[in-house]
């Protein structure tokens, strides 16, 4: 069986773009506990949440998530 665990690039985008954890959290449509789980990879964000986030950073969710 393979584990993979899922690594993310939104701490490093969100400095990119000079934004908070708020305005990403406000952006996206969650909470900013919601951000702070996903930028320390103890939350995968759900499939429409992913899809948000990308269209924030203007990106593929591919390029943003990734598993390693």
């Amino acid at each position: 069986m393979v584990n993979l665990k899922m690594k993310n690039k939104v701490r490093e985008l969100r400095a990119h773009w000079k934004m908070t954890q708020e305005d990403l959290a406000k952006a996206a449509g969650v909470s900013r506990q919601t951000i702070i789980a996903i930028e320390s990879e103890k939350y995968d964000p759900s499939l429409p949440l992913a899809f948000k986030i990308s269209k924030v950073f203007k990106m593929k969710i591919e390029e943003i998530f990734v598993f390693e």
